[in-house]
């Protein structure tokens, strides 16, 4: 039996029937397919854009009082801290000895802080979070902005710390002799890390950039375009802003940092804004 192949007719009927078939799915299928690719993309920039502004507002929340500090419309810095707690105010009247008091801290004796002189050691009645570690740094009474950064009122930690009598505190806490703020009584203080005493956070060009430094340094317009060697914590930044207020509501006590991150890829944006409250009172 003889085969027999396609004619003309047929093999142009079958070019016509797949052209009319893919114009047909190109019509119906293909705005389903850009549409599904366009909400992912809008999903990640949300994604991206919400994980960078909580990001932040952790940071922000755990800094060192009065230490948030608004460099530009794109840039701001702060002390960040790892722990914190309450210090003994007062000699223990009932346990310590020898008398008369106050006498020097040791087994037998507690060890309060007295900001009227200066301070080689604390007890802590406060749990902590984090034990802190030699070299870290004790900050207490920050009432003006730029006096952590200055070195006005922290000390630095110089041994482990140790624990004492059950009724002196729960850790003690030696540091290089310091002289705090006079006049401050709030009995409260916080440790920041040695390995990253300053934050940086920066829009440049596309990218959102998180940069710790080692040193206690007041950013400027450079320090804010150099942070770009930090790590990346958004891309795709069509816009940035950054707004401190240190002075929000009626006591003067809290502050507000509002944020707001547009970022934008391949045609499609997300932009969210996000404002945190900064408690103040050192």
């Amino acid at each position: 039996m003889k085969s027999r192949g396609f004619t003309l007719v047929e093999l142009v009927m079958v070019i016509m029937i797949t052209g009319i078939l893919a114009a047909t799915i190109t019509v119906f299928l293909k705005p389903a397919i850009d549409s599904y690719f366009d909400t992912r993309r809008r999903a990640d920039l949300t994604d991206m854009a919400d994980t960078a502004l909580r990001r932040m507002g952790k940071d922000i929340r755990g800094a060192v009082p009065n230490s948030v500090r608004s460099v530009s419309g794109t840039c701001f810095q702060l002390v960040p801290t790892i722990a914190g707690g309450r210090y003994r105010m007062a000699s223990d009247t009932v346990n310590d000895t020898p008398l008369p008091l106050p006498c020097t801290p040791s087994a037998t004796c507690s060890a309060p802080l007295d900001v009227a002189q200066a301070t080689t050691v604390f007890d802590v009645l406060s749990p902590m979070a984090t034990v802190p570690a030699q070299n870290d740094w004790v900050v207490i009474g920050n009432q003006n902005p730029n006096d952590v950064y200055a070195g006005i009122n922290r000390g630095k930690i110089s041994a482990a710390p140790t624990v004492p009598r059950s009724s002196d505190g729960l850790h003690r806490i030696a540091i290089d002799s310091t002289q705090f703020p006079v006049g401050y009584d709030g009995g409260r203080f916080v440790v920041v890390p040695e390995a990253g005493k300053t934050v940086i956070y920066s829009c440049v060009g596309n990218t959102l950039y998180r940069k710790v430094t080692t040193t206690f340094a007041l950013a400027d317009d450079t320090a804010c375009t150099g942070a770009s060697d930090g790590a990346v914590v958004a891309t795709d930044v069509a816009n940035c802003t950054f707004v401190y207020d240190p002075n929000q509501g009626a006591t003067q006590q809290s502050g507000f940092v509002w944020m707001r991150i547009e970022l934008s890829r391949s045609g499609e944006s997300a932009a969210l804004a996000h404002g945190v409250h900064v408690d103040n009172v050192p």
